[in-house]
């Protein structure tokens, strides 16, 4: 029994990260709370120093005022230590106004992005492959291979720790044929994406989906084109938009606010929005 690994690899991998993606949206989530937590924690502190900086000018005007004029000594240093209270209620002041500057939602990562880029996560070139394997082998305890001669398909039953199982099938390639075709699932994103999007853009979404080309390499704009030239694919026309519907940029440039915020609106239903595909830019 023989079938090409390349795919059966790539299957795998995409099963993994499918199973592992309900995982990555909790921590995510569970990141962005503790994010929340925290700087709470910070504005709380700050508040509770100013109050006791306020407490200890207060207290030390008392103090001056209630010293006798003629002992210049003491009311000096009675002086002295009032101006260094004030100077302390000064800092905290500036410290509270500089945290209540920005809001806090304007100043939390996007740690639901982390979610959404796993698989680019996963193919970036800072990760090796002892590192991926190692992922592989805390997920999957073993692989079943068979073969279906009549469908030419490759049937994988996946075993995972814990009892559960998964099957995916993979299609053997026919004869003749080689493993450097660019996987008809990119061609479909940039059939969805065509003309709505730039090639940039389609680069960049397909590689945030971790998809390769037909060589195993990264997409850039010149790849997207040359693709679309091959397969007569229509290029991005501007006039589509039409003023109909805007980026998140865009939408983020209009409103005035970050792009943060424009993602808890369109998550939230707040901001109607739509994905020509799963991994694809939100269309406003």
């Amino acid at each position: 029994m023989s079938f090409n690994g390349f795919r059966t690899d790539a299957a795998v991998t995409h099963e993994a990260l499918e199973a592992v993606a309900p995982m990555a949206i909790e921590a995510a989530l569970e990141a962005e709370q503790m994010q929340l937590e925290s700087e709470a924690r910070r504005r709380q502190m700050i508040e509770m120093d100013l109050q006791q900086a306020r407490y200890e000018a207060s207290l030390a005007e008392r103090r001056y005022a209630a010293c006798d004029p003629e002992n210049r000594l003491i009311a000096a240093q009675l002086e002295r230590n009032w101006e260094a209270t004030l100077r302390r209620v000064e800092t905290c002041e500036a410290r509270l106004s500089e945290v209540q500057r920005v809001e806090p939602v304007d100043a939390i990562p996007d740690f639901t992005g982390l979610a959404q880029d796993l698989k680019a996560a996963w193919n970036a070139p800072g990760v090796d492959m002892r590192c991926r394997q190692q992922l592989l082998r805390a997920l999957i305890k073993d692989i079943v291979a068979d073969v279906d001669d009549d469908a030419r398909d490759v049937i994988l039953t996946i075993h995972w720790h814990g009892g559960q199982h998964s099957q995916v099938r993979v299609r053997k390639p026919k004869s003749g044929e080689h493993g450097q075709r660019t996987p008809e699932e990119a061609l479909a994103v940039m059939r969805s994406m065509a003309t709505r999007w730039s090639d940039a853009e389609i680069a960049a979404t397909l590689n945030r989906m971790g998809m390769k080309t037909g060589q195993g390499k990264t997409w850039t704009a010149r790849r997207v084109q040359s693709l679309r030239t091959v397969h007569k694919i229509s290029g991005y026309r501007s006039s589509d938009k039409n003023g109909e519907w805007l980026t998140m940029s865009d939408a983020a440039a209009k409103l005035g606010v970050s792009h943060v915020k424009i993602r808890r609106f369109v998550r939230d239903g707040i901001l109607p929005a739509e994905q020509v595909m799963r991994g694809a830019p939100y269309q406003i």
